[in-house]
């Protein structure tokens, strides 16, 4: 977007501009012109920035690339700032996961950085113009808004920290969980295990002559069974 064509400012202002864009936001002051170059509110997941030009005569008339008043156009401006700051807000207070508080950072981030910028170049137009207290009451607007999101901006990050922290807390639990039934299974194994390849061999279907050996063989191939599995578990847990 580049400046309307009708519009008659000063050779030094114009001279500040690119030949690719507005740029960045910021007050240009030349001959009792005021020319400020803003940026709309972020959208969410983009780079792109749209800009507005707010242009202030030496007779404190307002002129801006919308419709109807410059300086209604500029309190919209700064309160359509004040409205997405609110929005956050709201986000934030029904946020419940690292993700929620993720996203919220997604969308605050760029909003705060524009919001800041909004706030310093209404900070130079006030250095500028410094009788027109429309200005300052827009400038003071802006750093209440911007103290808002810094604020915000803090708040979600030691929430996402706070989140991420306790998730990975839990985690370590149900992994010491998991841990101590992986031992009690290596336990109970180590423990029937040699009963069990004694109750195999005894099993195979080859004469091993104790095919008709009294019960007190059987309890005691039993009993040798139980005490070797439990030296075999002390061993494994040693």
């Amino acid at each position: 977007m580049r400046l309307p064509g009708g519009w008659e400012l000063p050779e030094k202002i114009i001279q500040r501009f690119g030949q690719k864009g507005a740029g960045r936001q910021r007050a240009m002051v030349a001959d009792g012109h005021l020319l400020l170059v803003l940026h709309t509110v972020p959208a969410p997941k983009t780079d792109e920035r749209e800009p507005m030009f707010f242009w202030r005569k030496p007779t404190g008339e307002w002129i801006f690339t919308g419709k109807g008043d410059g300086l209604n156009g500029l309190r919209k401006h700064v309160q359509a700032y004040e409205d997405a700051a609110q929005k956050m807000g709201a986000a934030y207070k029904h946020a419940a996961n690292a993700e929620d508080y993720f996203t919220i950072l997604d969308d605050l981030v760029p909003l705060f950085h524009s919001a800041r910028n909004l706030h310093a170049t209404l900070q130079d137009a006030r250095e500028g113009i410094p009788e027109d207290r429309d200005i300052i009451d827009l400038r003071d607007a802006a750093y209440e808004i911007e103290r808002d999101l810094d604020l915000l901006h803090a708040d979600s990050k030691n929430a996402l920290d706070f989140s991420m922290a306790k998730q990975a807390e839990e985690q370590a639990r149900i992994g010491m969980q998991e841990l101590k039934s992986a031992r009690r299974l290596n336990m109970l194994a180590a423990i029937f295990f040699p009963l069990t390849a004694i109750a195999g061999v005894f099993g195979m279907n080859l004469p091993h002559g104790f095919e008709h050996a009294p019960v007190a063989a059987f309890w005691s191939v039993f009993i040798f069974g139980i005490i070797l599995g439990i030296f075999t578990c002390k061993w494994v847990t040693k």
